[in-house]
Order: structure tokens, then sequence, then C-alpha cells
């Protein structure tokens, strides 16, 4: 048994029904956030070659927000509906740890700093769901609950 596996079976054993609650909000919150990208995205574009200190060009930036606003998307509802959440958790964490330490951090490490604490638990919250799972209140536990009717 590998240490993923390991990690994979301490999570399926220690699960309670208060974290698919925090599950199921946390996926609405990056949900909403692909909203937001998805909806704003020329004024993202133009932010980001304003403070140009990564040398993006415009398609490159196009083509980053519009992958970061999908994978928020797809992944915000995998995660709240919990189909596949580990997947989901591990798609959206290099995300978060670029908003941690290069978008967020940038301005400033201070209390009034309101963006970067959200994405700090927002990152840990994925750290959590990746190891514990999707919970008793998910699509793949009902799916391992209901018998496979094609074999």
């Amino acid at each position: 048994m590998t240490v993923i596996q390991k990690i994979e079976h301490w999570g399926d054993v220690h699960r309670t029904k208060w974290l698919d609650v925090i599950r199921i909000v946390l996926g609405i919150l990056i949900f909403s956030k692909g909203i937001a990208i998805v909806s704003n995205t020329a004024a993202l574009q133009d932010m980001l070659l304003q403070n140009n200190t990564y040398a993006f060009s415009g398609l490159m930036s196009s083509l980053g927000l519009h992958i970061v606003g999908f994978v928020h998307l797809v992944g915000g509802i995998l995660i709240t509906i919990g189909l596949l959440t580990r997947f989901a958790a591990v798609i959206q964490i290099p995300i978060l740890i670029i908003a941690v330490f290069f978008v967020n951090l940038s301005r400033g490490f201070s209390v009034l700093n309101n963006e970067l604490w959200l994405s700090i638990l927002v990152l840990l919250l994925l750290v959590l769901f990746w190891v514990v799972g999707s919970g008793p209140l998910s699509v793949d536990q009902a799916m391992k609950k209901r018998p496979n009717i094609y074999r």
C-alpha cells in the first residue's frame, strides 16, 4: 500500500457530515469566483498587462484567465456536488498557490488584505478535501452505495 493509498484510506474512514457543509460552501465560493473571472475577463486582462512584471503577452494573459475561469467553474461544481472531489481539489491547488504567493502577497501581508486571507483559507480547505475526500453527503458516496447494474 503506497502513501497515497494510505492517505485516501484514512480520509475514507474519518468522515463527518459537518465537513460536507464546508465542502459545499467551498465549492460554491470557488464557482462564484469562476463566474467573477469569466465575467470580468477584459478588466482582469488589462490589470495583468498593466502590472506586466511577468512579461505576459495579451494572448497569454487571455488564455490564462480563461483556463483559470474554466477550472474554477468546473471544479466548483464538482466540489459542491461531491463528484471527483479529490481530483477537483488537486486541479485547484496550483491556481491557489499562485494566487497566494504571486498575486495576493504582492499587495502586502496585512490584516486588511482580505483576498490574501481568503485565498489561504481556500487553499487549506482544498488540501483538507484532497485528503479526506467527498464525505457521506456526496455523489461519490451515492455511487458507491448503488449496485452496479451493468456488470
